[in-house]
């Protein structure tokens, strides 16, 4: 066993994991995030993408040892209290999605470009959005989102989701910083 320390939408986590065990199975099964899929297990498809570190991953492909000492933002730790994301809000107005599977996928890579590049052209969004597979919406949709959520962040932004989640408990005791 290993021993991590990591900090998973705002709250901080210890645990013995098996070195092996994938961060994307660690936050399901072990912290109950079931907001972040298990697609394809073979970082193929983009469903699982989470925030590691400030940049976009597959955690299908990333264990939950290389998490340790880190900062991991899942798609539930984007809204902030009640209130959605601006890209959660978007997809949602923009009905870019159908059965949802890829949206948390979707969403936390669009995240990604929007904070380097806070004003895309379509082809950017697609370009970023090529290791997302999506099999029921044909992307239209989803480009339209994220360009109407990059606008209203450029208009408006949006606070950084890094307080502390009132619905998920530490596991240490310990409150993450805010």
């Amino acid at each position: 066993m290993a021993h991590i320390s990591v900090n998973v939408d705002g709250v901080a986590y210890e645990d013995e994991v098996e070195p092996r065990l994938l961060l994307v199975h660690y936050l399901r099964d072990r912290l109950g995030l079931t907001g972040t899929p298990v697609g394809c297990d073979t970082s193929n498809c983009g469903a699982c993408t989470v925030d590691l570190n400030g940049a976009s991953v597959k955690s299908c492909s990333v264990l939950a040892v290389q998490a340790d000492g880190g900062e991991v933002t899942t798609i539930q730790g984007l809204a902030v209290g009640d209130a959605w994301h601006p890209l959660q809000k978007s997809f949602h107005e923009q009905h870019a999605l159908q059965c949802g599977y890829c949206t948390p996928g979707m969403i936390m890579a669009a995240r990604d470009l929007l904070k380097e590049n806070p004003d895309p052209t379509p082809e950017d969004v697609r370009h970023a959005l090529e290791g997302n597979l999506c099999r029921c919406t044909g992307y239209q949709n989803i480009v339209r989102a994220v360009l109407a959520a990059a606008a209203e962040l450029r208009r408006h932004g949006a606070p950084e989701p890094r307080g502390v989640r009132s619905d998920v408990p530490s596991t240490t005791g310990q409150e993450a910083p805010a």
